[in-house]
């Protein structure tokens, strides 16, 4: 036999809906129960009969999970008033950050040369001075690498005369017997 498709509206038999609120309480409670098992949900399940009886069904303690309902409901609140702040904020950061990028690129432009008809002399002069610095940091870091290599490879060069003198000092302290030479050459 097949179930047909009940028609949600109120029950008019008083009988027929105590019946109906005894089952389908203590199924929603079981599945309540069942969610709280298979899923380690907590899960607290509160109704109230229409004579006013209380139903409760609570996989841990009832009292915390109702507080923590009402924590996290006057938090979402507390939250989406910060949350708009916070996105408030991060707009006027971003409108700033395009300011500066643009000004940024208008600079860059100016540096490469371009863009430079609607600047006074005293800009000019000012983007002179400013590259003259640039160039010198640039040729003092470039000095400073540089030195730092001829370092590095004077002191390689010393190292390397000095493994050749202790290579040389050991082929004199101990001569070869005859059999390593070939034709007056040595042979290693």
């Amino acid at each position: 036999m097949v179930r047909g498709k009940i028609q949600l509206k109120r029950i008019e038999n008083a009988t027929s809906r105590q019946v109906t609120f005894s089952k389908r309480r203590n199924g929603l409670l079981k599945k309540a129960y069942e969610l709280s098992v298979l899923c380690e949900a907590e899960v607290a399940a509160i109704v109230f009969s229409q004579k006013g009886r209380l139903y409760e069904f609570s996989s841990s303690d009832i009292q915390m999970i109702i507080e923590r309902y009402h924590n996290r409901t006057k938090g979402g609140q507390l939250n989406n008033i910060a949350e708009e702040q916070y996105i408030q904020q991060l707009r006027s950061e971003t409108a700033i950050m395009e300011k500066k990028i643009g000004l940024l690129d208008v600079s860059q432009r100016q540096l490469f040369g371009y863009g430079l008809s609607f600047c006074n002399s005293e800009e000019l002069q000012e983007m002179e001075n400013q590259l003259v610095r640039s160039l010198q940091r640039i040729r003092e870091r470039k000095a400073r690498i540089l030195m730092d290599h001829i370092k590095h490879l004077k002191e390689k060069e010393r190292l390397i005369l000095e493994e050749n003198a202790r290579i040389s000092g050991k082929a004199l302290l101990s001569p070869l017997p005859p059999e390593d030479y070939k034709n007056g050459l040595l042979v290693l």
